[in-house]
């Protein structure tokens, strides 16, 4: 009986572990929220390499590959909100972060392109 409350913290502990990750000062959306967006003319901002973006891309999306996001954030708009998108949402989560900083309102897309693809969506090259 004394090993449960010594068994208590270690249980916190790893229920806190797998709880979803916090996405920062920016809001995740799915896809099907990007793809209502989308249909209303929202702005797509594809971070993935321009290798990637020429296999398959959003008709819409404008190619910014991640190491150039920094260097060019003065450039996204800032007037409305953008949708930032890559293959899985990692950098698109880097890239929230980094045109949040800048003033941008951003919108990290989770899951991105392989949910997009995943749902039936379309894609053009």
């Amino acid at each position: 009986m004394r090993t449960l409350p010594a068994l208590l913290p270690v249980a916190g502990f790893l229920l806190m572990s797998c709880a979803p990750k916090q996405t920062g000062t920016y809001p995740t959306v799915s896809v099907q929220d990007l793809k209502t967006a989308v249909d209303s003319g929202a702005s797509v901002l594809d971070v993935r390499t321009q290798q990637e973006f020429a296999e398959g891309h959003i008709a819409s999306a404008v190619n910014l590959p991640l190491d150039e996001v920094a260097a060019r954030a003065s450039k996204v708009p800032g007037d409305k909100p953008v949708y930032v998108i890559c293959r899985s949402g990692n950098r698109s989560a880097q890239a929230s972060e980094l045109l949040k900083k800048a003033g941008k309102d951003v919108k990290n897309v989770g899951g991105g392109m392989n949910d997009w693809v995943a749902a039936g969506y379309p894609v053009t090259q």
